[in-house]
Order: structure tokens, then sequence, then C-alpha cells
């Protein structure tokens, strides 16, 4: 009988040594990146530097789409997520995941652009034409714009004929004068424009500019206990100038240029709910164009 306790009681602590183990092992997803090659490629050093820095081990799980990473958020299939504003709204509402860390991007916001010879000075010249905006359900380039254009009272769904496209056609046609305006992400917009030699200085306007919108995130799924969270946070910060330097190596990441990382809420990105709902998707549990 002791011998059959004994045994026990060591396959007990055997089954507590497995899964205390199993348990500093993270799944890690990126939902803008595709296969694991490019998730290797241009995150694989962050990975390394989130490894070092929490002592735990983070294995890469590529997604084919945010649909995908909320998926597996909700399966517990993932644990940690980079994501961006517009993509955490949803995968909240649909998972209770939380955001862990804020990825800051310097100077990330969104602005009205229109030829400075179209006469247009103001959002409210808009109405009634055309107007482009970029990826559909991006934070920068399609939400924001709609929510400036809101601001200034123009109703973006219902006053305007609403285009979608890529930001450099959406600069062509407005270099060509074949739409009144785009609603872009200010500094991608302005690296195109930078290198377009074919237009002088001063050929654009920006007639509005929002405010600096919440940052890109690491966030964490619900079922992940609140111990490691404040580990894997605590860990994060005290370690971040190695961090950030790992994220800037490949050269995918430059918008990061300049960044912090620092500990971020939930209630932050209210704004973004807002979006969604000028935007005509007030119940944000699905993403916009999937």
């Amino acid at each position: 009988m002791r011998f059959l306790r004994s045994a026990a009681l060591a396959a007990a602590a055997l089954v507590i040594t497995v899964s205390s183990s199993f348990a500093d092992t993270f799944r890690l997803a990126v939902t803008d990146v595709e296969g694991l090659e490019r998730l290797q490629l241009e995150w694989g050093p962050f990975k390394e530097a989130l490894d070092k820095a929490t002592d735990h081990t983070f294995e890469f799980f590529p997604v084919t789409s945010r649909t995908a990473a909320a998926e597996a958020l909700r399966a517990q299939q993932v644990d940690f997520v980079v994501t961006g504003p517009a993509e955490y709204i949803v995968i909240n509402k649909l998972t209770d995941a939380a955001p862990l860390i804020g990825l800051g991007r310097p100077d990330y916001f969104c602005a009205i652009v229109v030829r400075a010879d179209s006469g247009i000075t103001r959002p409210a010249d808009l109405k009634g034409k055309k107007v482009v905006f970029g990826d559909i359900g991006s934070t920068s380039n399609m939400l924001c714009p709609m929510q400036l254009m809101a601001d200034y009272g123009i109703d973006p769904v219902k006053d305007v004929e609403r285009l979608h496209t890529s930001r450099n056609i959406a600069h062509e046609a407005l270099k060509k004068g074949e739409i009144a305006g785009m609603g872009t992400n200010h500094n991608s917009w302005i690296r195109v424009r930078n290198k377009d030699e074919s237009i002088p200085n001063g050929f654009f306007r920006i007639i509005a500019r929002s405010g600096d919108l919440p940052n890109d995130m690491l966030m964490v799924g619900s079922h992940v206990d609140t111990a490691t969270v404040d580990g894997v946070r605590e860990a994060i910060l005290d370690n971040k100038d190695t961090i950030i330097k790992a994220i800037l190596q490949h050269e995918e990441n430059d918008k990061y240029s300049g960044m912090d990382l620092v500990a971020i809420k939930d209630g932050a990105y209210d704004i973004v709910r807002s979006m969604y709902t000028t935007a005509g998707f007030p119940q944000y549990d699905r993403f916009i164009g999937e």
C-alpha cells in the first residue's frame, strides 16, 4: 500500500512538472503577416528577444486572416497576438483578449489630402465628390479618415462617393484630378509623395488631420493566467530597448522607427470603437471586409 501511495505521489508530481513546463511555452501570432517563413523573417528577432527577456519560449502560430487569429484565441490555440487598433476592437469583442503592451508609432495619425489647385479648403467642400480611402477596415487608412470627416460634419457613408484602393493608386488618381480627395495614413502617404519626382512643391494640400491614434499592440488571450500576464508585461518593459531593436531589424517594420513600448489599457481604444460606429459598424463584432 505504501508503495502504491508513493507511486501515486510520484505520478502526480510528474504531471505537475510537465504541466508547469508546458505552461512556459506560448504561441505567438501576427495578424498582418501570413506564413511561417515571413513570420520568422520579419518577427523572428522579436520572438528571440521575447524569449530571452521573459525566460519563456514563444512559438510562432501563423494565421491567414484577422478572423483566423480571433478563432485561434477563442480556441486557446494561440496566446499572444501582435495586431493593430481596429483588429483589437473586434478580437476583444469576440474573445475578451486584452491589450498588454503598446507598440508606439511616432506621428501615427490620418489626414485628408486634396490637390492645392482644386479649390477645396475644408472637408465640407468634399460633399458629393469622390473620396478614396485605403484598405477596408484599416485604422489609419479608412476608419480614422472617415471619423475625421464626421468630426467636420460630413457623413462619410452618405455625403461622399466613397472608394477604396491602394495608396499608390489613390495618389495617382488624386494627382490626375480623377478624385477630389484621399483619406490616408499621413506618414505612409508622405513617403509615396516624396518619391514622386513629377510633382512640384505645394501640389497637394492637407485639409484635416486627426490626433495621434492608439498604438498597435501585443495582446494576450483571456485564458492566460494573471501572474504570467504581469510577468511578461514587466519583462518587456524592463528590456524594451533590446526588444525595440529586435523589432526594427527587418525593413517591413520601418513604420515603427522611433517607437516606444508602453503599458496600455482597453479604454484608450474607445476612440476606435467610435470610428466603427461612424463607418456603419456599431456592433464591432466582425472584421470589415472579411
